[in-house]
């Protein structure tokens, strides 16, 4: 699985050189989100002041649309001398995300490429028979890659995210008016590791069960397939209603057990969720009131709260997803044994 891409001649390039380009693109957007992170400041402060501009609206109006839609920045040559708008932050945003999903999804293809043509001649030279080999190489190397893709850029997104913002986080920590809590250095990211941990370790053990059951949910419905397929050229031996039926009673069986433990464990994702939505008010909202901070400032740290608790929190958001991919190591693995033990 690692070998045929990270170790192979023919992919280097791809492979180290693809990763390369890769970080450097979410390092990219990450100083964005850290710069529309600051620019939040500004344009809460503005809005928490708009009394202010009661008697000279049109003062106010411009500096709103300074801030959301003005090129002076730009234009200027990216002066230090100018505040930079929204639109200069999130267009070439925009245009980077748009390049990194293009180019992930190119190196997630190319890292299928390479498994399923080092699986294919070392399967052929096989003499024996190897249960599910054609679903190995077609369709979980192509699902292989195309979750590395997506929880690779996340977890390389996320770990940029906390060098980027547990600074900022931290920073905030001084502003914080709750007894016992202010007295901790540090207090916002402490709080947001112990509840991003507590929550990923609440969830090992609601779904601790749902990596066997996909993996058994693989082979029944694989036992049903075959039968199938085997049923096109020989419907007197093979796929007889019967036999389609009890194997198909075993699929249903296994999707129950599955959704039961899914259900369970959507219930506690959906509540915890809920809760971080809040949370960060319930630490920084006394301190709104008692004139510690301004509205601007409470943004910003709703925003870093959630950015780091994000990167904190990545594996449980994709508990399911990890759950379908450490299944298909599993069976992945297992097909490499065979090859091994069948004298590939």
């Amino acid at each position: 699985m690692l070998k045929s891409f990270w170790w192979n001649k023919q992919w280097a390039l791809w492979a180290w050189g693809g990763l390369v380009a890769l970080i450097g693109s979410l390092w990219l957007q990450v100083q964005m989100t850290v710069a529309i992170n600051t620019w939040y400041g500004g344009f809460y402060d503005l809005l928490q002041n708009a009394g202010d501009y009661i008697d000279k609206p049109q003062e106010g109006i411009d500096q709103l649309y300074q801030n959301l839609i003005s090129l002076k920045y730009t234009l200027s040559g990216f002066s230090s001398e100018v505040d930079v708008s929204f639109v200069e932050i999130a267009f070439p945003y925009i245009a980077l995300a748009i390049f990194t999903g293009w180019f992930a999804r190119l190196y997630g293809l190319r890292w299928r490429e390479a498994m399923t043509f080092s699986y294919i001649p070392r399967w052929r030279s096989v003499d024996g028979e190897i249960e599910g080999a054609s679903q190995r190489i077609q369709e979980d190397c192509n699902r292989w890659a195309r979750i590395i893709e997506s929880l690779g850029l996340q977890v390389v997104r996320a770990v940029m995210t906390l060098i980027a913002f547990i600074p900022i986080l931290w920073g905030f920590s001084d502003k914080v008016d709750i007894p016992i809590i202010r007295d901790v250095e540090g207090s916002l990211v402490w709080a947001t590791l112990v509840i991003s941990l507590g929550g990923m370790a609440i969830s090992w053990f609601v779904g601790w069960k749902l990596p066997h059951l996909e993996y058994n949910n693989q082979r029944v419905e694989a036992a049903f397939r075959k039968d199938l397929v085997l049923g096109e050229d020989d419907k007197i031996n093979f796929a007889k209603p019967e036999t389609l039926g009890e194997l198909f009673t075993g699929i249903r069986y296994n999707y129950h057990r599955l959704y039961l433990h899914y259900g369970y464990f959507d219930c506690w994702v959906v509540f915890y969720d809920q809760f971080m939505i809040i949370a960060p008010y319930l630490v920084m909202g006394p301190s709104l009131f008692t004139g510690v901070i301004t509205l601007g400032v409470m943004v910003q740290v709703s925003n870093a709260f959630s950015r780091v608790h994000g990167g904190f929190a990545l594996f449980l958001h994709n508990w399911t997803t990890i759950t379908e991919l450490r299944s298909i190591w599993k069976r992945l693995h297992e097909f490499e044994a065979n090859l091994v033990r069948y004298g590939a």
